[in-house]
């Protein structure tokens, strides 16, 4: 079967289609080719054993969107998207990358007749209530933003499409990646990665909110895994609701400092200054910190590793790669 990875050329989109080339299937699947796609070029994951397509183009094209999927396509993994503070900043951009784009390749998906599993990675940020909520499977999605409500938007189209039997769908809500390799990007949670990722190149971090403030975080490695692992479920173990909740991990800043001492000592906790940032706090403050996962771990999705193993992770996949992209 083929898979088809939209935001091929992101960190996360580069880690999936790493580990389904090591795999060399998707359960019981063999994958025989693999399409990439971005606006810029991705590029191929080293010992691929199948022919992988590598395209560029506008995800809210039909005609870009048209070469992404055929009667081949067993699996299409949804990354591509317009991060929180840029789709909060540029109210159209993040409408017709987020919304029409999703609603573009799931056109795509129907008029292949291939109904394949369509994995939409949704955000913590479809929810709000702020610090103080805990979110459920029975939680009602009120974005306090505008990426949120493209992303709770999303999730409906994933859950109509498989309900009418045009794809198999699943809406995983992704918390924050940390740490992120690479440079800082244009989400509004880029801090989180940026005080544990930044110290270790000898550079300094900004911090905008304060210690005490709470996250929902996710590493790369659990990420991945959950991505492949929703490419793999049983579509009727999920029944109407396609929305899943994964186990990740609520921490506060203050424990992420702890870690950042601990691991890199008090010359990378230097590094890291408070510095208020309006803009930023009023994004990430609507969004929760806790979320009940029973339904994701009855599901087999993986817990998640503690806080100072999700550093030394990074350390150990990433940082090498994060200080040649910074020359």
């Amino acid at each position: 079967m083929r898979v088809t990875i939209t935001g091929g050329a992101g960190f996360l989109g580069r880690k999936v289609a790493g580990r389904l080339a090591t795999m060399g299937k998707l359960g019981k699947r063999d994958i025989t080719a693999m399409t990439l796609f971005d606006v810029a070029e991705p590029k191929p994951p080293a010992g691929a054993a199948f022919p992988v397509a590598c395209l560029t183009g506008d995800i809210a094209d039909p005609a870009d969107a048209a070469r992404l999927v055929d009667a081949g396509t067993g699996v299409v993994i949804h990354l591509a998207a317009v991060v929180s503070a840029q789709a909060e900043a540029d109210f159209d951009l993040g409408w017709h990358v987020n919304l029409d784009g999703t609603r573009t390749l799931l056109e795509a998906c129907r008029a292949s007749g291939a109904k394949p599993r369509v994995v939409f990675t949704s955000s913590v940020a479809t929810f709000s209530g702020g610090q103080e909520a805990v979110i459920d499977e029975a939680t009602r999605p009120v974005p306090g933003n505008s990426y949120g409500a493209q992303k709770a938007a999303g999730e409906l189209l994933i859950h109509d499409y498989s309900r009418k039997g045009y794809i198999d769908g699943v809406s995983l809500r992704l918390p924050t990646v940390v740490v992120r390799p690479g440079r800082p990007n244009r989400a509004a949670s880029s801090f989180a990665s940026s005080i544990l990722r930044e110290p270790f190149l000898g550079e300094e971090a900004f911090l905008p909110v304060p210690e005490s403030f709470a996250l929902w975080i996710a590493s790369p490695r659990a990420a991945t895994d959950w991505l492949i692992h929703a490419a793999t479920l049983d579509g009727k173990a999920l029944g109407l609701d396609r929305g899943i909740n994964p186990p990740g991990l609520t921490v506060t800043v203050r424990d992420m400092m702890e870690v950042l001492q601990s691991v890199g000592g008090h010359a990378a906790m230097r590094l890291v200054s408070r510095v208020e940032d309006k803009e930023v706090e009023a994004i990430v403050g609507t969004w929760p910190a806790r979320f009940r996962d029973a339904r994701a771990k009855a599901l087999g999705f993986r817990a998640h590793e503690g806080l100072e193993a999700l550093v030394r992770a990074f350390l150990e996949d990433d940082l090498a790669e994060t200080k040649a992209l910074r020359g």
